[in-house]
């Protein structure tokens, strides 16, 4: 029979090469290390920073709400319901939805109608921070309260900010149902929503706009407001 041929032995690794593999390596575990400090502790001052519960909002300031969000609407309307002076941008109306659809409880519904904007061409938070601006300029408007989730509201007002820079912004959040308890806020649930809006922060921050967790785009008209807070 034949003989097999031999196998080759590898070499070893150069003494000089495996140590500076190794300092590599420990480089690379450090500096994922540090990073991953940075960002939990980025996090937890992200929901330290949240704005608490808002006070009574002066009168006659524009209001805007982002919608997205159970409760936003509502406190929006509730908003206008006590200042007949001001006037109420909704952003991000889903084209099939009305002002009807919006409206609920025993509100004045033909006085309140007069004084409410339905935006329709923002589909993100950046479209409503752009849909806002347009519509403060039109009507002459330099102090706004901003109405959105308390865990929405910093991108929200980085970006309006943004787009707006002339304008007082004033944070009026709504705590999500959720969140409304201390051991709401800590659920698995909570963080993780937590966890997206701070990424989504950061994207922001950088500059970047688009929106990574937001869905497909959806074939079937829709009655929610919108796609994405």
């Amino acid at each position: 029979m034949p003989a097999w041929p031999a196998l080759a032995v590898p070499k070893p690794m150069p003494r000089n090469t495996r140590s500076a593999l190794r300092r590599a390596l420990r480089l690379a575990g450090a500096t994922l290390a540090a990073a991953g400090l940075l960002w939990v502790g980025g996090f937890g001052l992200f929901l330290a920073s949240l704005p608490p519960q808002p006070g009574d909002p002066p009168r006659g300031a524009g209001i805007v709400v982002l919608t997205g969000g159970a409760g936003r609407v509502d406190e929006g309307l509730r908003l206008l319901e006590a200042d007949p002076s001001t006037r109420l941008l909704v952003s991000g109306v889903h084209p099939a939805t009305g002002y009807a659809d919006l409206v609920r409880g025993e509100r004045d519904n033909e006085t309140l109608a007069g004084r409410v904007t339905l935006g329709r061409s923002a589909r993100s938070t950046r479209g409503n921070a752009e849909e806002t601006a347009a519509w403060a300029r039109t009507h002459g408007i330099d102090t706004l309260i901003v109405v959105t989730s308390s865990y929405h509201m910093p991108r929200a007002l980085l970006l309006l900010r943004r787009a707006l820079p002339e304008a007082r912004l004033l944070p009026h959040p709504v705590t999500p149902p959720a969140w409304r308890e201390p051991a709401g806020r800590l659920s698995p649930a909570s963080l993780r929503l937590a966890a997206q809006e701070y990424i989504k922060w950061l994207a922001a921050l950088a500059g970047v706009t688009e929106d990574p967790f937001a869905p497909a785009p959806q074939a079937e008209p829709r009655t929610a407001a919108r796609t994405a807070p």
